[in-house]
């Protein structure tokens, strides 16, 4: 069942990139006592996710700072090293733009349910493209966009929720 508004993100554990290499991260510690603006791309370096979702977060990371949120995290079920080079390609500097979070087998995917059948693409299972507020945990504002549509889960949106 896909998650709702007012739901507690279930527990799983994803990844990022550090200069040492790739690190768990929970998902209580990235949510917990934090206000999240959290959104999943189907993969890292596809044309509209890295042409419009991506930069739109990066460059309204500080308005989104100015409306509360203490995160911006971004996750694809892609693995860590993947998820580090896409960074790396757009000059992102961890948690003071964009956290890239891996979900290299898809469980947190899965567990929110929020899988996309992405086969007939050559990409396996992946992500819908979707965005999220998450304060300590629950989520506040959820934003899944139709396939093939990149509208509800864009920063611009989710920064007019706020």
């Amino acid at each position: 069942m896909t998650i709702q508004i007012g739901d507690r993100i279930p527990d799983a554990t994803l990844t990022t990139m550090t200069p040492d290499g790739p690190k768990p991260v929970t998902t209580a510690e990235l949510f917990g006592g934090k206000t999240v603006a959290l959104f999943a791309v189907p993969g890292a370096f596809t044309p509209t996710c890295s042409a419009r979702h991506l930069p739109g977060y990066v460059d309204h990371r500080a308005d989104l700072a100015g409306k509360g949120v203490d995160t911006v995290a971004c996750v694809s079920v892609n693995d860590a090293f993947v998820m580090g080079a896409w960074a790396k390609a757009n000059d992102l500097n961890g948690a003071d733009d964009v956290v890239m979070l891996a979900d290299g087998n898809g469980d947190f995917t899965r567990a929110v349910g929020l899988a996309l059948d992405a086969k007939g693409f050559g990409m396996g299972e992946r992500s819908q493209r979707y965005s999220m507020l998450v304060k300590d945990g629950v989520v506040d504002q959820l934003n899944i966009e139709q396939g093939g549509e990149f509208k509800v889960s864009s920063a611009e949106h989710l920064l007019a929720q706020l």
